[in-house]
């Protein structure tokens, strides 16, 4: 209790605990608040190890801090860039990386990056300190922070792993992955994997080649012959990820993902697909001919915003499209966004 009354006395920490514990407020926010909190308290009668209760103490506060860092920007979209820390500044991938993440600041977005040399250094330097986010890892070796973040308040050290890429997915709108080793495949692999089983909101993954090179092409050939044609994977997964062999096609590929997509929320059994414009009749007909196989039941229609969005007011106007989805397969699902952005691209 020491470290902590440096901060707080006890009488003000037992007056927290009671405002939480006593709260007539039933929403999802306070109940999620009493919930941490107990769970905390839990952890003195678990008996758990000193090392269990300093991976949730370090977890936690890691988290805590990182959702701080991040919460002013959750309405600009962002894109996690992975790469290879190795890649030399005169190597074209650097250069590859610097023209990517440079494009897409140009649209408004911001770059996470895990904020040391190589890619990511090129991508924190194409995107500048004001749209860049660095989220550091503690390594012996290869991971101080470039100096193009170095000093910015949105740089992140965790000590985690996992932490770390919760990160890099949480609060990501696209994934751009460059040549890179052990942990840019790690990364790679873990993104589609949420993407697959739907853990995690519908986005572009791009795998950024230069032309001529087999990097991906030999990977997305391993892909197919091994893990499609054995049946560990189905093949609309491969259209989880896109390889592009430049940084103007990659920045193409992302903005046309949110041209007409924007958003989705699951109230309930509905799946709800918030849209930047309507889509005309025939385009809706079409989509429940070609994926009647993402349906539960019913079929997919216009609805309003629903009550449940309502904590969402900056988005109450956007049009929708509704359908109880069966969570069967994240590839359909990113077919299908694909052809809603394709049918608003010809109604434009």
């Amino acid at each position: 209790m020491k470290n902590l009354t440096r901060e707080i006395d006890l009488d003000q920490i037992l007056e927290k605990v009671r405002e939480i514990l006593t709260d007539e407020d039933e929403s999802l926010r306070t109940v999620l608040l009493r919930e941490i909190l107990l769970n905390s308290l839990k952890l003195k009668s678990d008996d758990l190890d000193t090392l269990d209760l300093k991976v949730i103490n370090r977890a936690s506060r890691e988290l805590r801090y990182a959702f701080k860092i991040f919460k002013p920007y959750r309405h600009i979209r962002k894109c996690s860039i992975f790469g290879s820390a190795r890649t030399a500044a005169a190597d074209p991938y650097y250069a590859m990386a610097v023209d990517f993440a440079r494009l897409l600041a140009q649209e408004n977005f911001m770059i996470i990056t895990g904020a040391a040399d190589g890619i990511m250094k090129a991508g924190n330097q194409g995107a500048g300190a004001d749209k860049s986010f660095g989220v550091n890892i503690l390594l012996p070796f290869e991971q101080g922070a470039n100096e193009y973040i170095v000093d910015d308040s949105k740089l992140i050290t965790f000590k985690y792993f996992f932490t770390r890429k919760l990160l890099f997915v949480m609060e990501s709108h696209a994934i751009a992955l460059f040549p890179g080793g052990f942990g840019t495949h790690d990364e790679g692999f873990e993104s589609l994997t949420l993407l697959q089983t739907g853990r995690a909101s519908p986005r572009p993954v791009l795998l950024l080649e230069l032309p001529g090179e087999t990097y991906w092409e030999r990977w997305d050939h391993f892909i197919r012959d091994q893990l499609v044609k054995r049946g560990f994977v189905a093949p609309e997964d491969v259209s989880l990820y896109e390889i592009v062999h430049s940084a103007e096609r990659a920045v193409e590929v992302v903005t046309m993902f949110y041209s007409t997509y924007h958003s989705y929320r699951q109230v309930g059994q509905n799946f709800v697909i918030r849209l930047e414009k309507e889509l005309p009749d025939p385009a809706l007909l079409q989509l429940n001919e070609q994926f009647s196989d993402l349906l539960a039941t019913g079929k997919i229609e216009r609805t309003n915003a629903l009550p449940e969005e309502m904590n969402e007011p900056e988005l109450l106007g956007k049009p929708r499209i509704m359908f109880a989805y069966n969570h069967k397969s994240g590839g359909r699902l990113k077919q299908m966004i694909d052809q809603v952005n394709i049918f608003g691209r010809h109604a434009s």
